[in-house]
Order: C-alpha cells, then sequence, then structure tokens
C-alpha cells in the first residue's frame, strides 16, 4: 500500500515523507485519545477528524517534499558533471526557487573560475613545454609533480609521480635537493654527472617555491645540460690542436721556400719553378685539411641529431659515379654499379651518406691498382653486424660494398683506418696525398645513422669497405 502510495505520488524510497507526516499527527492524535477517554467526543469522530488532519498534513507537506527531491537530484547532477534540464522541474515554493537561484549562481561562477583555470593551466603547460630546459616540480617528499617536455624527453616519459632519487643518480644532487626540503636552504646550485639514461654533465638550480602558490608543490627544479657545451669546447680544443699540428709541416715547407725564393734561389729560375709546383701542393694540402677538419666538426656537432629525411642510395651511387668518371679515367680504371632489384629508400640524411660512398670511392680510385675496375655493389640485409664499440639499430638495412683491386692491408692497420689523420705507410711512400680524415668523417656520418662500416681485405679480391644504412632511425 506505502510503495503504491510512493509510485503514485513519485516519492523517492528514502525521502522519509510518511514517517514526517505520522510524527507531526502524533500529537493530534495523543489529543484525540483524551478527548475520547473523558468523552468529550465519539471514537468515530476522533478517527474522522484524525483522517482529516492527516489529509491536510500530507497536502501541506507532500509540494515542501515532493521540490526538495527535485532539488537534491538538481544538485547531485550539477554535482557529477552531467546535464539536468532544469525547466523540466516544476517549483511553486518561494524558498525552493531561491535555492535553486543560488545554486545556479554558484554553479556558473565556479564553472567560470574552471574555464578559466583550465585555460590557464593549458597556457602555462603550452609554456613550459615550449623551453628547452627540463622543468620540475616536487613535493615535500621529492616526488616529481609535474615535468615539461624537454624534462619528459631527457628523463622519460614516466617521470612523474616517481621520486628524484629513482630519476637522479647522483649523491650530490639528491643532498642538495633535501637542503632545500627541508627548509635548511632557499635554493641550491651545483653542477652532476649522470650516467642514465646517457652520461651527461648537468646544471641545477633547486629553489623553493612561495607560500602562496597553491597545491602540493613546494620546490622547482630547472636542469641545463652542459654535456653539449663541453662537446663543443673539446671539438674547439681538437680543432685548434689537430690543425696546429697538422698545418705546421706544410707552413714550414712553404715558409722555407719563400725565404730561399728570396735568397739564393732568386734568380734560378728552373728553381723557382719547381719551388712555386711544391708551395702549391702544399697550398691545397692546408686548403683540403682544413676543410675536412671544419666537417668532421660540423657532423661531430649534429651527432646526436637522428636523420630524418629519406635517401635513395642507388640514386646517390649513380650520381658519384658520374662525379667521379674524369678522376677515374685519370687512372684508366672505371667506377661500375651492381644492386639488387628494389632496393628501399632508408631513413637518412642524403648529403651525408653521397659524401660517405664519395669519400670511400674516391679512396678506392686513388689507392687502387691503376686499370681495374672499383665496384659499388648496393644489396639489402637482414640484420646490420654488430660494433665492439656502439649500439647499431635493428631491422633490415641497405649494405654498399666498395671494393677495389689494391694490395692487402694488414690487420693491424685495418684496425686504425679509421682513426683522425691516419695513413698507411706505403701511401705515403709513394707520395699519395690525403689528409687521413675521410675515413674518420665516413665513421662519424654512419655513427649518425646508427648503421656500421666494416673493412675486408684479401691479396687476391682486394679491399671492401662496406657501409650498412638501417631502413628506419
Amino acid at each position: 500500500m506505502f510503495k503504491y502510495g510512493r509510485n503514485l505520488l513519485n516519492i523517492e524510497k528514502d525521502s522519509k515523507f510518511a514517517q514526517r507526516i505520522v510524527f507531526l499527527s502524533i500529537p493530534t492524535a495523543l489529543v484525540f485519545i483524551l478527548l475520547v477517554a473523558i468523552q468529550l467526543m465519539t471514537p468515530i469522530m476522533a478517527i474522522v477528524s484524525y483522517a482529516s488532519i492527516i489529509v491536510f498534513n500530507i497536502l501541506l507537506l507532500f509540494p515542501m517534499t515532493f521540490e526538495m527531491q527535485q532539488l537534491k537530484n538538481y544538485i547531485s547532477t550539477l554535482a557529477s558533471g552531467e546535464n539536468f534540464d532544469e525547466k523540466a522541474m516544476s517549483l511553486s515554493e518561494k524558498d525552493t526557487k531561491e535555492i535553486v537561484n543560488a545554486v545556479n549562481a554558484m554553479h556558473s561562477f565556479w564553472a567560470h573560475k574552471t574555464d578559466v583555470l583550465e585555460a590557464q593551466t593549458i597556457s602555462d603547460t603550452a609554456v613550459l613545454d615550449s623551453l628547452p630546459d627540463p622543468i620540475m616540480m616536487i613535493d615535500r617528499a621529492g616526488n616529481i609533480l609535474g615535468a615539461n617536455l624537454s624534462a619528459r624527453t631527457l628523463f622519460g616519459k614516466n617521470i612523474t609521480d616517481k621520486n628524484i632519487e629513482k630519476v637522479f643518480d647522483s649523491n650530490n644532487f639528491i643532498e642538495a635537493v633535501s637542503k632545500v626540503l627541508k627548509k635548511k636552504s632557499p635554493s641550491e646550485n651545483l653542477i652532476f654527472y649522470v650516467r642514465k639514461p646517457v652520461a651527461q654533465k648537468l646544471y641545477a638550480h633547486i629553489k623553493q617555491l612561495p607560500w602562496l602558490s597553491k597545491g602540493r608543490a613546494v620546490a622547482v627544479i630547472s636542469i641545463y645540460d652542459l654535456t653539449k657545451a663541453m662537446k663543443i669546447e673539446k671539438m674547439q680544443s681538437d680543432f685548434v690542436a689537430n690543425a696546429s699540428h697538422e698545418l705546421r709541416t706544410p707552413l714550414a715547407i712553404i715558409s722555407g721556400f719563400i725565404e730561399t725564393l728570396q735568397t739564393s734561389a732568386r734568380d734560378d729560375e728552373q728553381a723557382r719553378d719547381n719551388f712555386l709546383k711544391i708551395m702549391k701542393e702544399q697550398a691545397e694540402y692546408m686548403s683540403a685539411l682544413i676543410e675536412n677538419l671544419l666537417s668532421l666538426s660540423k657532423i661531430e656537432l649534429n651527432q646526436d641529431q637522428k636523420p630524418e629525411g629519406k635517401a635513395n642510395i642507388v640514386k646517390l651511387a649513380n650520381e658519384v659515379q658520374e662525379a667521379l668518371t674524369i678522376r677515374a679515367s685519370e687512372r684508366e680504371m672505371a667506377v661500375k654499379i651492381r644492386q639488387e632489384s628494389d632496393i628501399p629508400e632508408v631513413t637518412a640524411d642524403a648529403h651525408q651518406v653521397k659524401q660517405v660512398i664519395q669519400n670511400l670511392t674516391d679512396n678506392a680510385l686513388k689507392y687502387g691498382v691503376s686499370k681495374t675496375d672499383v665496384t659499388i655493389t648496393v644489396y639489402k640485409v637482414d640484420n646490420i653486424p654488430p660494433s665492439k664499440s656502439y649500439k647499431v639499430a635493428e631491422g633490415a638495412a641497405v649494405a654498399i660494398a666498395i671494393n677495389n683491386k689494391g694490395p692487402k692491408i694488414s690487420p693491424e692497420n685495418l684496425a686504425r683506418l679509421t682513426e683522425r689523420f691516419f695513413r698507411l705507410q706505403e701511401h705515403k711512400d709513394l707520395n699519395i696525398k690525403g689528409t687521413g680524415l675521410g675515413l674518420s668523417i665516413a665513421k662519424h656520418i654512419i655513427l649518425r645513422h646508427r648503421g656500421n662500416l666494416t673493412v675486408t681485405s684479401t691479396s687476391y679480391n682486394g679491399t671492401t669497405f662496406t657501409i650498412y644504412l638501417p631502413l628506419e632511425q
């Protein structure tokens, strides 16, 4: 009966409507019982009067109960973020309408505040993500609450919610952060080293956030990577050292000949022509040396940047063949290309790959036996042979094998071919010009592409340099 009545009146089960009616009717019931007891009212009249009072209470409380029920549902719906049709509510009580208006005003106010806060958060995040240096916010326990894009890129996407002790393997850095968190120091600056994910030299600035800042963050950490700056400094010092060392000899030769031409050979026309020829050769050597040193420095500077373009190896090999045709004809040699069908493009810096192929092919012509052929063979392999000094890329690759019919190179010299300025003694004895940097340049280009370079040399098949470049980076 009560369930039927609730359903009929559309009143929720837990609204306690019936209990309220009964509770309000108890004093009246006691009065009617007293009147019946002293015989001032008959029992039938008392029951009819009591029933009338209950009906009156129902009519009085129902609108308020029903509207409070609607108001509760409305507020619950707003709190859960769902949509609620305010027009579907039927409100007659003034107080209820005022409550609804107040709730609506409060909802509009906080909705606006939320939109502003969200827009500000997006804006702040975009600004922080655009900064080149890593920035992290930490709580009192040293947990990372937030990190910008640079920090996530450098230390991992899942850095947020990790403790700094799990991210940085430097005791000096952890101690500096601890000082700031324990308020022993308002800020700390230090240089420290980490081994993971790669060996790096880092500068850190750790600073307490003002007490007015909201949220759980109590300190901010900004990191500056000094590794690249150190690398540039080393490259500059190496360039100066190498250039000064290698340029000393040709400069001494040129200075000596100039002095001779100014004194004893002033009037010797034959000596003058011979000396000028040698001076020209030494000047060309210095020019080539400086150009190669600058090229090597530039390649080393960009060695950590993964190539993104596409390169057609067969096309590059054909371009090298065409460019070296005259040089090959001077030694009565020829550059021939062999290739498998359907050689795919590789993700690579096409200019640098062409530079490697041209350097190695030029060396093959320079050091090969006259009247023989230099062969460039392009084919696909399933895996790149592993390197002893660095990790190569996984997966399929394109191989470029450059072979000449030259004298066998000993195993001891094979191991040193990619060293800077290293040249075989027999080549020096034969007065074959070179700077000794071509293979070093090739090595660093291949290292940037996460490929490999192998060399084999036999007395019957000559020397073969094989370049391996992964299809994808």
